[in-house]
C-alpha cells in the first residue's frame, strides 16, 4: 500500500497527531470552501464611492440584493459557506433613530457606517442592510432561507470580546440584561462585572480624531463621549484614554480574568458574560446559522470556549466554529482544549506567502515548509487556510501584489497544501484591488469596513444583479475562472481533499532550476497522486524535478515512462524513465498540479 510505504518517510510527511491527544473530529468530512461576503458590499450597485459619503451618497448592499441568481453562480464557483460579513447591528453615523434606534455619538465610531466589530445590540441585525429597516430580521432570515435551499451554509461572525462603547440591546428577549446592567463600576475588576473600569475618570476621545471628516456635520459631534468611569479599551488597554490606534469604539468584556494581575483566572462561580454569550449564540443557531467566525478568539479565554462550544454542540452537533488566532503556540490549546473546528492561519502559511509573492528578497520557500512542519502534528487540516480577508490587503493593491496574477502559486498552496478548509474574499476572484480613500481606513489597500463604499471590479462581475461577470474583462474573466477551477481541484480531487502530504525540496536541493522561490510537494491516496509545482519567480524557471528512491518504490514506479496531465490547464508531459526526472518549464509566477 502507499500509505503504508509511505508512512515511514517522517522527514517530508505530514505525521498524524498522537492519539492520547486527537483533535475533535472535523465536523465537516470534507475540504470545505468558503466565501466572505461583506453584506455592505456584495449588492450594492452604486458606483459614486465619495470620500467619507453617507449611505445615500455611496450606497449599501442589502440582504434582498443576495438573491437566487447570485447564490446559484456562487454555488456553481464551488462555495460551501457564506461568511456573512458585518450581519449584526454595530454603532453607526447614520441616523436611524425614527425607527427607534438610538443615535450612536459619532465621536466613538470609526466611519460612516461604523465598524461591523462594534457591535450595538447581539440581538439586532444592522438597519443598513435592510430594504425596509422595520422589517430586518425577517429580510434576513429570508436570506438564510434563500442561502440553506441554494444548498450553501451560512457563517456568522461572532464577536465575544468588546462591544460598541453605546452598546444597548433595544430588542432582547424577555429577561434578557443588558451588558454591564448590574456592574460595580467602583471597582476595576470583578469576575461578577462584566466590564472592566477605570474608576474615578472620565472617558477621553482620542486626541485628533475627526469623525466623518472636517467638514462632517452632526448634532454629538464634539470631540466627548459622556462614560464615567471610563471603561477599559477592547484591545486590552487599561486607561481612560486610549489611543486613536487602538479599538477605543469598543470595550472589553470581563470573562473573569484579571488581566492587570497577571491574568489571574476566576471561573468559579461562573463570571455572568459567560453566560449571556452562550444564550447569544443559541439565539443565532435557532435561527438556522450552521457556524459561528468567532472574532480574536485567543483574547477569550479557552476555557469558555471549552464549555460554550461543547454544550451548544450537544443542541447543535452539526455547528462549526473558526478561531481568528495569531499565536501558533496556542493552536493546540484551542484546538484541543478550546475545541474549536478550525483556526486561522494568518501567521503561518498567509504571512509567508504573502512576502514571496511581493517579491521579498528575504522570502523563501523554507517559510512554507517550517509552517507545515510546525502544524504537522495533526493541526494541518484543523487551518483556514486564505489570501484575502477583510482584515488584509486585497493582492491587486499597491500594498501586496499589484498584479492579482502574481499570486496564482500562493493560492494553488493555499488550496492544495492539505485537506483543511479555504476561504476566498468577496472580489478578490476578480482581482478587486482597495483603491481609493474611502474614510477613516484612508487609502491602505484593503475594501473598507467602516465607510460605505462600492468594490468596481466586483460591481462588474455582479453585472446589474445578473452575477454573471458579464461586464468583466478578459483578464478578470480569466483570474475567475483560475479560481473555479482550482477550487474544483481541491475539493473534488481525492489526492488533495483528503490526501496525505510530502515535500520534494530535500529531493531537489542540487535539481535544475531550484531555488528558494520554487516549492514542490506530493498529495496522494493510495489510488490518486499529484504532484504540485509552483514558481515565486518574477521569471520563467527550468525545472527538472527528481522523485525521491523511497516515493518511486512506494508508487511502484521505478523507471517506468510517465505521462501527467496539467489539472489547471490539461496540459500533458511525458518522460520516458521517471528516475531521469520530469522536465518542465515553468513560467513566472506560475504554478501546476500534475496528475500521474
Amino acid at each position: 500500500m502507499v500509505t503504508s510505504l509511505l508512512a515511514c518517510m517522517s522527514e517530508n510527511k505530514i505525521q498524524m497527531l498522537d492519539p492520547n491527544q486527537r483533535l475533535n473530529e472535523k465536523t465537516e468530512d470534507k475540504k470545505i470552501i468558503i466565501y466572505q461576503a461583506l453584506v455592505r458590499y456584495f449588492g450594492n450597485k452604486n458606483t459614486t464611492n465619495t470620500y467619507y459619503g453617507s449611505i445615500n451618497e455611496n450606497g449599501s448592499g442589502k440582504f434582498n440584493d443576495i438573491d437566487e441568481k447570485a447564490l446559484t453562480a456562487l454555488k456553481n464557483f464551488g462555495v460551501d459557506y457564506i461568511w456573512y460579513t458585518g450581519v449584526i447591528e454595530h454603532a453607526t453615523m447614520t441616523d436611524y433613530s425614527e425607527f427607534g434606534i438610538k443615535l450612536d455619538d459619532p465621536d466613538v465610531v470609526k466611519g460612516k457606517a461604523g465598524s461591523p466589530y462594534a457591535i450595538k445590540d447581539y440581538y439586532d441585525v444592522d438597519p443598513d442592510l435592510a430594504v425596509e429597516v422595520n422589517n430586518r430580521m425577517a429580510e434576513y432570515e429570508a436570506l438564510l432561507n434563500r442561502t440553506h435551499a441554494a444548498g450553501i451554509k451560512v457563517l456568522m461572525d461572532f464577536i465575544p470580546n468588546h462591544v460598541a462603547r453605546t452598546y444597548h440591546s433595544d430588542v432582547k428577549p424577555d429577561g434578557v440584561e443588558n451588558f454591564g446592567a448590574n456592574d460595580d463600576p467602583r471597582k476595576s475588576f470583578d469576575p461578577n462585572n462584566d466590564f472592566y473600569y477605570i474608576p474615578n475618570e472620565k472617558f477621553v476621545v482620542p486626541t485628533g480624531y475627526i469623525p466623518g471628516g472636517e467638514h462632517y456635520q452632526h448634532p454629538l459631534k464634539d470631540g466627548k463621549f459622556n462614560e464615567y468611569p471610563a471603561k477599559a479599551t477592547g484591545n486590552n488597554v487599561f486607561k481612560s484614554d486610549p489611543s486613536l490606534d487602538d479599538w477605543f469604539e469598543t470595550i472589553k468584556l470581563n470573562y473573569g480574568v484579571d488581566i492587570q494581575k497577571n491574568n489571574t483566572k476566576h471561573f468559579l462561580p461562573q463570571p455572568p458574560v459567560w453566560k449571556k454569550m452562550r444564550d447569544i449564540l443559541g439565539f443565532w443557531a435557532s435561527k438556522g446559522i450552521d457556524g459561528f467566525r468567532c472574532d480574536v478568539a485567543e483574547m477569550v479565554p479557552v476555557e469558555f470556549w471549552n464549555w460554550v462550544i461543547t454544550d451548544l454542540k450537544k443542541q447543535y452537533p452539526n455547528l462549526i466554529f473558526i478561531g481568528e488566532a495569531y499565536d501558533r503556540n496556542e493552536y493546540k490549546n484551542f484546538l484541543v482544549n478550546g475545541k474549536f473546528d478550525f483556526l486561522y492561519d494568518k501567521v503561518g502559511l498567509y504571512d509567508g506567502l504573502k512576502r514571496l509573492i511581493m517579491a521579498d528578497k528575504k522570502a523563501t520557500v523554507k517559510d512554507i515548509s517550517f509552517v507545515w512542519r510546525k502544524e504537522s502534528n495533526g493541526f494541518s487540516q484543523h487551518m483556514l487556510r486564505f489570501l484575502e480577508n477583510h482584515d488584509e490587503t486585497r493582492i491587486a493593491s499597491k500594498a501586496f501584489a499589484g498584479n492579482p496574477l502574481y499570486a496564482v502559486p500562493g493560492m494553488v498552496i493555499t488550496a492544495t497544501l492539505a485537506s483543511g478548509p479555504v476561504m476566498i474574499y468577496n472580489g478578490q476572484e476578480v482581482g478587486e484591488a482597495g483603491l481609493g480613500i474611502e474614510g477613516f481606513g484612508g487609502d491602505d489597500g484593503r475594501s473598507t469596513i467602516f465607510d460605505y463604499w462600492g468594490m468596481p471590479k466586483h460591481q462588474l462581475w455582479m453585472n446589474n444583479g445578473a452575477f454573471d461577470g458579464g461586464k468583466l474583462d478578459e483578464d478578470d474573466q480569466k483570474l475567475r475562472n483560475f479560481y473555479a477551477k482550482l477550487i474544483a481541484i481541491a475539493k473534488k480531487h481525492e489526492a488533495i481533499s483528503r490526501g496525505d502530504f510530502y515535500e520534494l525540496l530535500a529531493a531537489n536541493q542540487s535539481s535544475q532550476g531550484f531555488n528558494d522561490k520554487v516549492y514542490a510537494y506530493l498529495r496522494y491516496t493510495p489510488t490518486k497522486q499529484v504532484l504540485i509545482l509552483t514558481n515565486f519567480n518574477r521569471k520563467a524557471v527550468k525545472l527538472k524535478v527528481r522523485l525521491p528512491d523511497d516515493v518511486l518504490t512506494a508508487f511502484n514506479i521505478n523507471n517506468k515512462a510517465i505521462t501527467f496531465k496539467d489539472l489547471l490547464t490539461g496540459t500533458i508531459l511525458k518522460t520516458e524513465n521517471i528516475n531521469n526526472g520530469l522536465a518542465i518549464n515553468m513560467p513566472a509566477t506560475s504554478a501546476v498540479i500534475l496528475e500521474f
